[in-house]
């Protein structure tokens, strides 16, 4: 049996149910965690870093679009 590495709450997944890179989440705290051994369990806290990527991405691409309808206006 794994435990979360957020609240060291014990998760109960069977090895049999899940596989290596499925996500699953933490009944206590409420963490998502990826799967990263099945044999025995082993799960890593998925951060919320990627998300915050992700947005300053999406972000950017808005801004890039703003840009170049700015651009398209004063031709």
């Amino acid at each position: 049996m794994a435990t979360c590495p957020e609240c060291d709450a014990e998760l109960d997944v069977d090895d049999f149910d899940v596989e290596k890179g499925d996500v699953i989440s933490c009944p206590e705290c409420g963490s998502n965690l990826e799967v990263t051994g099945v044999s025995p369990l082993d799960v890593e806290v998925i951060g919320d870093d990627d998300d915050e990527e992700e947005e300053e991405e999406d972000e950017l691409d808005e801004e890039g679009e703003e840009d170049e309808e700015q651009e398209d206006w004063e031709e």
